[in-house]
């Protein structure tokens, strides 16, 4: 494939949807050419196209100016391509072998804990509430990767996958999370935060155990307050109709909130993505001030991880994931980002867990 190819298949709420053979790819690599892609996003709305892809986490720094952008060159800012209308079924691809090897954390467990301890001293100063403190899994594929995307989907069972090929990159996203949708007038989030593992009695009573758990309780309304603001920023009539929802998946209980808001139907997109992206979820509160502790504590860049993968349509309504449990892959190398939320009770050792916990139903495939 080239590199301005982009092919993708979503199947939110296992609804299949595939774009392929794009009439043009919207793709950026720097902040100064940011509004200009965004630009040529609203003119190809508006000619009746759908636009389908991924945003990078670090184009969240580009779109904040209280923010300096790291200056990670390589990986996409954002990476839409241009569609007719899609396909509303899987493509006949024939299931081929794969082999996945080498996974294994992309730092040590110490120089994990160091970062908490930094984390906890932003905390104690009044910095910060809490920060979402990420590390990329390091592995490598062989073989086919959109059969290991098929059998990753087929183990553990996810409301919003996808997977993207690119001319240099494959995305394969085992999401459960939510970021936003938009239909009509209508804005909405599903912040995830809270989380504990299944097996043994924990199966029995992991999912009342966390959704009673003040500490989880506790980082779960904090961050759906901070999406409330978000979507305040961008719409009106917020309201947050589901508090402490935990879902089911094989190897893991996750909890979520639903927050909603009124918007202008018509209103640009630049000017949402600068108000809610982001996720909040998987940033930390006060957003800005997380965002910049993240910038200095991560040293490697998240690329796809929490980022947005989703689509627009030609009416304006959008769907997007949070990339986590997300593979990104260039030529057989690939890297998965695994994270949790610090707050001032966390410990080194219960963070550890819980990112073992996390990239469980990825290790069994080794």
């Amino acid at each position: 494939m080239g590199r301005c190819h982009v092919r993708a298949l979503f199947e939110f709420g296992k609804t299949p949807l595939f774009f392929e053979h794009p009439r043009e790819v919207i793709v950026c690599h720097t902040p100064s050419g940011l509004e200009g892609c965004f630009e040529r996003l609203e003119r190809a709305v508006a000619a009746g196209y759908y636009a389908a892809g991924f945003f990078s986490y670090e184009a969240g720094y580009a779109l904040e100016p209280a923010l300096d952008y790291p200056g990670r060159a390589g990986f996409p800012l954002m990476c839409l391509g241009v569609f007719d209308e899609p396909l509303r079924q899987r493509p006949l691809i024939p299931r081929e072998r794969f082999r996945l090897e080498h996974v294994h954390p992309g730092i040590s467990r110490e120089d994990h804990a160091r970062g908490i301890s930094r984390i906890h001293a932003h905390i104690r100063a009044g910095d910060v509430y809490q920060i979402t403190y990420c590390l990329p899994w390091k592995l490598s594929v062989h073989g086919s990767s959109y059969s290991l995307y098929r059998a990753l989907l087929q183990r553990q069972p996810v409301p919003y996958p996808a997977y993207i090929e690119t001319g240099c990159y494959r995305i394969l996203s085992l999401s459960p999370e939510m970021f936003v949708r938009k239909e009509k007038d209508c804005l909405t989030a599903k912040p995830m935060k809270g989380s504990w593992p299944r097996g043994g009695v924990h199966d029995v009573f992991g999912g009342l155990w966390l959704r009673g758990d003040p500490k989880n309780r506790a980082e779960n309304v904090m961050i759906a307050d901070l999406l409330r603001n978000d979507l305040g920023r961008i719409g009106d009539a917020v309201q947050v109709p589901r508090l402490f929802e935990v879902a089911r998946y094989r190897t893991i209980f996750q909890m979520t909130s639903t927050v909603t808001a009124r918007i202008a139907p018509q209103a640009a997109f630049l000017d949402i993505f600068r108000a809610i992206f982001p996720s909040g979820s998987v940033t930390g509160a006060p957003k800005v001030k997380a965002m910049e502790i993240i910038g200095s504590l991560e040293p490697w860049p998240r690329r796809i991880y929490t980022g947005a993968v989703g689509w627009i349509t030609p009416q304006r309504d959008f769907f997007f994931n949070v990339p986590i449990r997300t593979i990104l892959l260039e030529g057989a190398r690939g890297e998965m980002g695994v994270g949790g939320g610090i707050v001032i009770d966390s410990t080194p050792e219960g963070e550890w867990a819980e990112i073992l916990w996390k990239s469980r139903f990825l290790r069994e495939f080794v």
